[in-house]
């Protein structure tokens, strides 16, 4: 009788291509060739006598039989991933894996950081593969383990925890202040230089969220300047002089310690926006990745 699973490292490679979306990014990660997953894959086709992969010049795209195989065959490399871990668990060793999740610029450059200061240094053998990004990635058709995300979530079938509700701060630098002068009400930001951001999703501009004599108020700023893609834009606009602009408390808080930023009607504060960790139902997380999360709900 045969070996029934020698094609394993020929199902690794699809996985890796398949998640990478290019035989070059697949073979640096196998520390292999194009060529050699090229042929790799094509055996796994003739295997299973499915195409798996459109293969062109340009791109890869997987069939709906490679969609679906590719979906069993990653749950079937996480039960080997934590059958290994329970092992190490019962033996003492320390926890390891790879966890690929993707976050918002805000998110990515002043809140994960400190947390995933603290998580690799109780898990130091555990690899993050961090994607940041205002795009909305598709976590199943992409490879993510889970992701970040901003705002109340759609219906999508996915499961979230939320992290935390950031608070939100209108700023200004004091420069622009002195020029244009202090708004004493909502109504007043139209005659202001508003830096509104552009929502990927929608193409429209965020509405500003402001608590108002006891009722909620969301306002769409007008502005000569729009930002589009990285919502860190409005920030650096307004530092520089270039008008008024709605972030959340943790990215402004040491600017306006350090008298590069002011707050403007303080008064209308009080709204926030939700983060969430979101993370695809069914299909079965390693353990360093629901470690991760457990850790990352605990510490927002």
């Amino acid at each position: 009788m045969g070996r029934r699973f020698d094609h394993l490292g020929d199902v690794e490679a699809f996985v890796t291509v398949a998640e990478k979306g290019s035989m070059t990014e697949g073979a640096v990660v196998l520390s292999t060739t194009p060529s050699v997953l090229s042929r790799a894959i094509t055996r796994l086709e003739t295997r299973l006598g499915a195409q798996l992969m459109r293969r062109t010049t340009r791109r890869l795209s997987l069939t709906d039989e490679g969609r679906a195989y590719l979906e069993q065959a990653r749950a079937a490399f996480s039960m080997i991933d934590d059958a290994e871990r329970a092992i190490q668990a019962s033996t003492g060793a320390s926890l390891t894996g790879h966890v690929r999740i993707s976050v918002p610029t805000t998110y990515g450059h002043y809140r994960l950081p400190a947390m995933l200061d603290r998580f690799t240094h109780d898990y130091p053998e555990v690899h993050i593969e961090l994607s940041i990004t205002n795009r909305n990635v598709d976590l199943v058709a992409e490879g993510y383990d889970l992701a970040i995300r901003l705002g109340p979530l759609p219906d999508s079938g996915l499961v979230a925890r939320k992290l935390e509700d950031a608070p939100l701060r209108l700023v200004a630098s004091p420069h622009y202040l002195e020029r244009a002068g202090i708004p004493g009400h909502v109504e007043e930001l139209a005659k202001h230089q508003c830096l509104p951001f552009v929502m990927p999703s929608t193409g429209r501009c965020a509405p500003w969220l402001f608590h108002v004599e006891g009722r909620d108020v969301d306002w769409t700023p007008p502005g000569r300047i729009r930002v589009f893609d990285d919502v860190l834009g409005v920030v650096s606009l307004a530092e520089n002089g270039m008008g008024i602009c709605q972030t959340y408390d943790f990215i402004v808080r040491d600017r306006i310690e350090q008298g590069r930023l002011v707050d403007v009607l303080e008064l209308a504060r009080g709204r926030s926006r939700p983060f969430s960790l979101i993370f695809a139902p069914h299909r079965r997380l390693s353990t360093a990745t629901r470690t991760l999360i457990d850790f990352l709900a605990r510490d927002g």
